[in-house]
């Protein structure tokens, strides 16, 4: 069995969980997110997610780091991890993005991918006048909008023509590093979702939930109908709290659970924007978790013993990358790769 692939989200919105801590002030720098970035290619992480909004969700009062200005840089300060931008199809003309896509994959050397998303927060679309689709229409536009970027990838002549986008006659150049172009995440919850996952992704994001489910959602997926040679692989993501005891852990946990109860004011403004035909936060309520996505949902809380056990159980059931989230950060991040990783190679030995 190959060794799960461990990755991080950049804090482009600040932090993970409670917003602000005395352990780890509010920063949605770029300085910070590059930082952290480098600490995990250090850390042997293999990649990292730079999510994607116009404005920071929780209040347009706080800063937000802009994806792929940001990823372009991190491709530059870099030199091994794989850089994933989130996209919106949305907010950019495909031809428009392929082309980005393809330069940051050049300054990369081939580390670069996408994470599609097909929005969820109504108001940086309302408040910027972007036409905003109705739920499944969204995603039959991310679908139309993914095979253009795909075909323009590809190197050749395009022309195209479909229900929202006309290409006549356009290729791009240079070509891309990737192979045979670069890797292509997707998100989402829903049928929709799944279904474009299913006929276009190469790896399926799912968010933080409990094993029983994520089994569930990886069944459901894999019965859908696939258009790609090689099947869809999995990623999931989670908030990791990992302490030398269970006790320890849990008391983190709670002690996290009461700082986030002070900023309810924070996930109110997040919750009037949210697109209320949106599966995932359906999903957030019936599993409540510290951090974002799903966070502590995945289980991910406990010993060492315990969290490793509970990703190599994951990982049988069919993921092999792993997003995390952590409080503080450059600490828990750390403490992850000394104390965590190690047990699970154990666990779960490469052959």
């Amino acid at each position: 069995m190959s060794e799960p692939r461990y990755g991080i989200w950049a804090p482009v919105g600040g932090n993970f969980g409670p917003l602000d801590t005395q352990e780890e002030p509010i920063d949605a720098s770029y300085e910070r997110s590059r930082s952290l970035v480098l600490e995990a290619e250090k850390l042997e992480y293999t990649t990292t997610l730079i999510a994607q909004h116009i404005a920071n969700p929780r209040s347009l009062e706080l800063e937000q780091l802009e994806t792929w200005t940001a990823s372009a840089a991190l491709a530059e300060a870099t030199e091994k991890i794989e850089i994933i931008a989130a996209i919106k199809p949305l907010l950019f003309h495909p031809a428009v993005l392929a082309k980005m896509a393809l330069g940051i994959d050049a300054i990369s050397h081939g580390r670069f991918a996408i994470n599609l998303i097909s929005a969820w927060f109504r108001p940086e679309m309302e408040r910027t006048n972007i036409p905003f689709p109705p739920h499944d229409e969204r995603y039959r536009y991310s679908g139309e909008w993914l095979r253009v970027v795909k075909a323009l990838w590809s190197g050749e002549r395009v022309n195209f023509e479909g229900e929202y986008f006309k290409i006549t006659d356009l290729s791009l150049r240079p070509t891309s590093i990737a192979k045979p172009h670069p890797p292509i995440y997707l998100g989402g919850a829903s049928d929709p979702a799944q279904i474009l996952a299913a006929e276009q992704a190469d790896i399926y994001f799912i968010n933080g939930q409990p094993i029983e489910d994520v089994r569930q959602v990886i069944k459901q997926v894999l019965s859908r109908p696939r258009s790609l040679p090689q099947p869809v692989r999995f990623g999931l993501s989670a908030f990791v709290i990992a302490r030398p005891t269970d006790t320890e852990a849990e008391v983190e946990l709670q002690r996290l659970m009461e700082l986030q109860k002070k900023e309810e004011h924070l996930k109110l403004s997040v919750a009037k924007g949210v697109d209320p035909k949106a599966v995932m936060f359906q999903l957030f309520t019936k599993n409540p978790a510290v951090g974002g996505n799903g966070g502590t949902a995945a289980g991910l809380v406990g010993s060492y013993d315990t969290v490793a056990a509970r990703i190599a159980a994951f990982v049988d059931a069919g993921i092999d990358t792993f997003m995390l989230q952590f409080n503080p950060f450059a600490r828990e991040m750390t403490r992850f790769a000394e104390e965590v990783r190690p047990r699970v190679r154990h666990l779960q030995p490469v052959v």
